[in-house]
């Protein structure tokens, strides 16, 4: 397909460094850079009330950011002036706004409603989409249920998705997220091409009774395919080639791949070009989570993000929490000139949460040529990282309060607990809220003596605070919320890519090393030599001569 013309561009092309919002904010830096937060808070008493949205069942503060109402306006502004409201309207509108591979960006579509309208190449793909949905479901009770059985006809136990990027990290992260959801069967993940990996999976399986979710959009993935065939050696060892049918099944759109590899063709779930993998858990790559949670959590878990995208579309950016998010993320990212964030949800069952939104962030956003493709002088992206707390406190926290490094951290907290324990919940929420003041005020080396600490010891004992943390405050982790969080991300992800004037859905940086790779491994095979630099000669050489 040839790509349209990098002229004709769908989403407005504005370096943001040439704005006037932006030439604002730099002179209005210089007088909140070194603005203590506790002084903010002293001089307006309803700061916390202007700050905070109320949404649904999210209660999201931001006032404890080193920022004012000023700041916030300019911000607001630079919204308007990079044209971000025509930016949202053409992704809903099914544009091409992935102009460097020619598709448009629709993964709202996946979860919005049967009457809604969708319009991609003169088409609306709302009934495709139910197409696809109702057989998820039907597949997704048949196994639950106990209908559809392994070729001995007995019931399926487990479940293995078997993928890599996109294709793994959204499924894993949601089926380890929703576990207090989950049906009798047991799901596992296997992405990594690591030998290791897949072997420890498999010595915990019967083949009789697991049911195997291939997932490759080209079913071309090295990963993936070297899994799934280690996985089909295994399982024929107490199997026929017949019996494959019964227990492989396919999301992928290479219908001929698939069935070549022994997937009954009913098996197969459709993909789209319009859908990118790391936004793909709302499709049929999302399989392996109806099947470990049901198909009614799993649209629960859709209908959330729904909500979600309602209101990123529709509310006024002042309230419109994704579109705050991430202009206060690009005020520390270019202005502050704090490289990550930290992310620390207080769940455990949030504990892949982070590791999921490494690869939405860095990998849309870790770019450094603008939407006319000329190099970019200014920061884009953010660093991702994190780990549920109170773990995380007893980690990597010191850094955080004492450290040298500014680190922005948005803490997700759920009021109610899933099992009912309220001595743990308040325990676990008190640590979630004392940390955010912990790290708004710090401790003075006036308090430190207050204590009654030695003179030679004060200085180690104070915290200069002023670190700034976002408060997502949620009801209850339920598929609904959850969807409504995941999304939210999303959203936050695209507004920085409008701002920083990059193509936030392309990924070509991932491909270089694949190549690479694929030239090394003829060279483990054959006698063929490439050209390498000498560091790598030296390790291939040294690996070869061990093998």
């Amino acid at each position: 397909m040839s790509l349209p013309s990098i002229n004709h561009m769908s989403l407005p092309s504005i370096n943001p460094t040439t704005t006037m919002s932006w030439k604002k904010l730099q002179e209005h830096f210089k007088s909140i850079k070194d603005v203590h937060m506790k002084d903010l808070f002293a001089k307006d008493m309803e700061r916390a009330n202007k700050m905070t949205i109320k949404w649904d069942d999210f209660y999201v503060d931001f006032s404890k950011n080193r920022i004012t109402e000023e700041t916030f306006k300019n911000l607001l502004e630079l919204a308007n002036e990079v044209k971000l409201k025509d930016a949202i309207k053409s992704q809903f509108s099914g544009e091409i706004i992935n102009k460097t591979e020619g598709r448009a960006v629709l993964h709202a579509a996946l979860r919005a409603p049967e009457d809604a309208n969708f319009i991609f190449g003169g088409v609306n793909v709302m009934p495709e989409i139910y197409k696809v949905k109702q057989k998820i479901e039907a597949f997704t009770n048949e196994v639950v249920n106990g209908y559809r059985k392994g070729f001995t006809g007995k019931a399926f136990t487990d479940v293995v998705n078997i993928g890599i990027g996109g294709s793994d990290l959204g499924p894993a992260m949601v089926v380890d997220a929703l576990q207090y959801y989950k049906n009798q069967l047991t799901t596992h993940f296997v992405s990594n091409v690591d030998g290791d990996h897949v072997n420890e999976v498999i010595k915990k399986l019967n083949p009789e009774t697991t049911l195997f979710v291939v997932v490759s959009k080209t079913f071309t993935t090295q990963e993936t395919l070297s899994n799934a065939n280690t996985i089909k050696d295994w399982f024929l060892k107490s199997a026929s080639e017949d019996a494959i049918a019964k227990h492989f099944v396919a999301v992928s759109t290479n219908i001929k791949n698939v069935k070549a590899f022994g997937v009954d063709e009913n098996n197969i779930f459709p993909m789209w070009d319009w859908v990118g993998g790391r936004f793909s858990l709302w499709s049929a790559v999302g399989l392996s989570i109806s099947l470990a949670v049901g198909y009614k959590n799993f649209d629960s878990l859709l209908q959330g993000a729904n909500k979600m995208d309602a209101h990123f579309k529709n509310e006024d950016f002042e309230t419109n929490i994704p579109v705050v998010l991430a202009l206060i993320s690009v005020l520390y990212n270019n202005f502050f000139e704090a490289e990550s964030e930290a992310i620390i949800p207080y769940s455990q069952y949030l504990n892949q949460f982070a590791t999921y939104l490494q690869q939405g962030i860095m990998e849309s956003n870790g770019k450094s040529v603008d939407r006319n493709g000329n190099p970019i002088d200014y920061q884009t992206g953010t660093i991702i990282w994190g780990e549920p707390g109170t773990n995380s406190q007893h980690a990597f926290f010191q850094l955080i309060h004492q450290g040298t490094k500014l680190i922005p951290a948005d803490f997700i907290g759920f009021k109610e607990s899933l099992h009912g324990n309220q001595d743990h919940q308040d325990k676990l929420i008190s640590n979630f809220l004392a940390q955010t003041e912990a790290l708004l005020n710090g401790k003075t080396k006036s308090q430190v003596i207050e204590e009654g600490t030695s003179e030679s010891i004060i200085p180690f004992k104070v915290f200069e605070g002023n670190k700034p943390t976002n408060t997502i405050f949620i009801n209850k982790l339920s598929p609904e919320s959850l969807g409504k969080l995941i999304a939210m991300y999303e959203h936050k992800i695209f507004v920085q890519g409008i701002i920083w004037n990059i193509f936030s859905y392309d990924q070509f940086g991932v491909e270089l090393g694949k190549q690479l790779a694929t030239k090394i491994l003829q060279e483990f095979n054959s006698d063929s030599n490439n050209k390498h630099d000498s560091s790598t000669a030296n390790l291939l050489s040294y690996y070869k001569s061990s093998s």
